[in-house]
């Protein structure tokens, strides 16, 4: 099951900084040695799980490391050829919860929250769109503020058709971080990002999916059965292939037409000296289907 296996990145009792009714003080988080991220692998996926459904899984300084240390694994583990990241409960992750971050050392002084959220929450949206392996995002319910941004930054996103995405910030008079500015524009355009970030109106998966930020919706019985379909079919895939298509589309709409063209050549001859890549075009003359083993 996705939710079994290895636990890690306990902290102590916190509540969210999301501005949300259902994440709010009274949502105490589980204490030392509790499970708050869970981690299983099961079939060449790497299931990564938020576990404090009590807090709507708003994410603590902990759980973000532990996050980021995974995905970093799946990237450098041969063994592991998608990602799936999900949750556990009624919310998906209802943003930031920065009581467990450490105690700072001295009043806050110009340039300490620019340097909080470039190694906080930017880390944590960049290891997503830089894991060479494709990632999933199962989303079961609420995805607020990072919580939504933390979707959007996945390769494919999955919707429970009860799940929600909030622009939370403008709620509480701050600037959207960890990376909304950069990610909305490049996925539903700079209107509706805008539309989205200045109102902090509750977006329903349905409405998500209709705007391109989720590829598919489903029941929320039918989502994990879709999760393990999609991230079963990209295991099965030809992994080298994936992480240089993914790094491809993720810098396509940072450069110019030959930048482009350039780095698309470099890759597909990079892609060439790989097995997975001989393997399918043996495949194709030899009119079977191919057997991709990921290198």
């Amino acid at each position: 099951m996705p939710v079994s296996g290895e636990a890690a990145g306990a902290g102590p009792d916190e509540h969210a900084r999301t501005g949300l009714p259902d994440a709010g003080p009274e949502a105490a988080g589980p204490g030392p040695g509790a499970a708050t991220v869970l981690h299983s692998l099961d079939g060449g996926v790497s299931w990564i799980t938020l576990n404090r459904p009590e807090a709507m899984n708003a994410v603590t300084w902990d759980q973000r490391e532990r996050i980021i240390a995974l995905l970093a694994d799946a990237s450098a583990d041969p063994g592991v050829r998608a990602v799936v990241l999900t949750a556990t409960g009624r919310g998906f992750c209802a943003g930031a919860d920065l009581r467990g971050a450490p105690a700072p050392a001295r009043e806050r002084v110009p340039g300490d929250v620019a340097r909080t959220i470039r190694l906080g929450a930017q880390r944590l949206i960049a290891a997503v769109l830089d894991c060479e392996k494709p990632v999933i995002a199962a989303v079961n319910g609420t995805a607020a503020g990072i919580g939504a941004h933390l979707a959007f930054a996945c390769d494919l996103v999955l919707a429970a058709d009860t799940a929600t995405f909030i622009e939370v910030f403008v709620r509480r008079g701050l600037v959207p971080d960890g990376g909304g500015a950069y990610l909305l524009p490049r996925l539903v355009g700079p209107q509706r990002a805008k539309e989205l970030m200045f109102f902090g109106d509750a977006l329903t998966a349905a409405d998500a999916e209709r705007l391109g930020l989720v590829n598919r919706t489903v029941p929320s019985g039918e989502l994990e059965a879709l999760a393990e379909e999609w991230a079963g079919r990209l295991a099965a895939g030809p992994t080298r292939a994936l992480a240089l298509t993914k790094q491809l589309v993720n810098a396509s709409l940072d450069g110019d037409r030959a930048t482009a063209f350039a780095a698309e050549a470099a890759a597909q001859e990079i892609n060439m000296t790989t097995r997975d890549a001989n393997e399918g075009v043996a495949s194709f003359v030899e009119r079977r289907s191919p057997a991709y083993r990921g290198c």
